[in-house]
């Protein structure tokens, strides 16, 4: 309850004046997609400013921030958020880390369920596999690693099923493209016509950290701060659970 009056006070104080309603425009991962289509509406009405979003993949983000887009706040994976930072895209000191996703796994709705328990049964489903979905993201990058550590890059390689930037895995899964895919937890979890079989066993399992930065030449960015702040309240954890998603830190 203390934590809900501190963020009840915190928005009284921006409505009262101490800083005014504002248009935030943020560009942010698919990867927070669901969970923050929720929360921004939320943050709207206690706070009285607007969200502008932009939803992108991780390489149009980079794409959008290269070409001198202009945007508030920024939400990408941590690695992301450091280059931006060291090359002055985003303010020093602004980075908070705001939410983690593990990789997930899943098939077309209906499909038989294959064995992904362990290291070696995973070795063996993707063998077997006819074909196999992955992004360009974080997690995509993750798992073409995960092949080559497990030898089997190349037979992987013949049959992957890539999809652009932006376009969910869940796509050629429902499609039949591709037998098995595998994204971020969150981009799966709520996508119809596939089943989402859980996350990638522990002793495999790579968990990325999603965070919030101020850009450099935001026009809002004390309403940028604020929005995160918001999302980094304790009270967020359980809206970010049933979503796929963890706290930050």
């Amino acid at each position: 309850m203390k934590s809900a009056f501190a963020a009840a006070a915190a928005c009284g104080l921006l409505l009262s004046g101490t800083i005014e309603a504002a248009e935030i425009k943020v560009l942010s991962s698919n990867a927070a997609k669901e969970a923050y289509t929720e929360l921004f509406p939320q943050f709207e009405k206690a706070s009285g400013h607007k969200i502008v979003i932009t939803w992108a993949g991780t390489n149009d983000i980079k794409k959008k921030i290269a070409a001198g887009e202009v945007y508030d706040l920024i939400v990408i994976a941590s690695p992301e958020m450091d280059a931006f930072i060291k090359d002055g895209k985003v303010v020093a000191g602004s980075k908070a880390d705001l939410v983690k996703s593990g990789v997930g796994v899943a098939v077309k709705a209906g499909a038989p369920k294959p064995d992904f328990s362990s290291a070696e049964a995973l070795k063996k489903t993707l063998i077997a596999a006819k074909s196999v979905g992955y992004s360009q993201g974080p997690s995509g990058v993750y798992m073409a690693g995960l092949f080559e550590k497990m030898g089997i890059a190349d037979a992987v390689k013949a049959k992957a099923k890539v999809v652009t930037p932006g376009v969910p895995v869940a796509t050629v899964v429902r499609s039949g493209e591709a037998e098995i895919g595998f994204q971020q937890v969150s981009e799966l979890i709520h996508e119809k016509g596939i089943d989402f079989l859980g996350p990638l066993p522990v002793e495999i399992q790579r968990i990325t950290t999603f965070s919030g930065g101020i850009h450099a030449q935001a026009k809002e960015p004390a309403a940028a701060k604020a929005l995160q702040s918001f999302l980094t309240a304790p009270e967020r954890a359980g809206d970010l659970k049933k979503h796929g998603l963890s706290p930050g830190t």
